[in-house]
């Protein structure tokens, strides 16, 4: 009885590492952190005797939630709690608070390092901007300097131009999006808005116009 139990969790593990290319329980074991004598627990059904911190592991690692983990490889129905399970919860429910803190924190630390770098800017920008209002004749090359730590930020962010306005370019409808007229893709476009991308990912498109308009 305990081994076609066995082999039943054990099958239904594999499913579950095939979805997410695991061949192997070393695999597994390697890429989660978790002992191979942990994961025969879970093969076993005796999810109440792993720790919260393994589950969360293993479920991050094969795409399923902690609660799925517990309905396919609990020997006991969920809803039959044992000491050993509420025990469980208790610890799960700790685990979620903690993660929330520490997610908090970490949002804290971000916008904290953030605003270091934009002080000077959140200093002087205000200034700058009412002097421009009540001085429309002020150069605005002067005000180039004051967006330098904004322009900072985003490169530590990864964050870089896709091309520069009034750059002339070939048209890649992937990367730029036309502003009025047709073209087609490698024929000469101007910049006049810049795109970004954040290493791979495309966040804008630089916004270009032909160099002739076709009627």
């Amino acid at each position: 009885m305990n081994q076609s139990v066995d082999r039943d969790l054990t099958h239904q593990l594999q499913q579950l590492m095939q979805q997410v290319g695991i061949s192997s329980f070393n695999e597994l074991s390697k890429q989660t952190g978790v002992s191979k004598r942990q994961l025969k627990h879970l093969r076993l059904g005796e999810v109440s005797q792993m720790r919260v911190e393994t589950l969360v592991k293993i479920s991050s690692l094969l795409q399923v939630s902690v609660t799925e983990l517990l309905k396919t490889f609990s020997q006991v129905e969920i809803a039959e709690e044992t000491d050993a399970q509420a025990a469980w919860k208790q610890e799960y429910e700790r685990l979620q608070e903690q993660l929330r803190q520490q997610r908090e924190s970490l949002m804290q630390e971000f916008q904290q390092t953030s605003l270091q770098v934009l002080e000077s800017w959140l200093l002087q920008w205000p200034t700058a901007a009412n002097a421009a209002k009540e001085n429309p004749q002020l150069p605005a090359v002067r005000l180039l300097p004051l967006v330098r730590p904004v322009e900072q930020l985003v490169q530590q962010w990864g964050v870089e131009a896709i091309a520069f306005v009034g750059e002339e370019i070939p048209y890649n409808p992937q990367y730029h999006q036309l502003m009025e007229g047709s073209a087609q893709p490698g024929e000469q476009v101007r910049v006049r808005y810049t795109g970004y991308r954040q290493a791979e990912k495309l966040l804008f498109r630089a916004k270009v116009s032909p160099l002739t308009i076709k009627n």
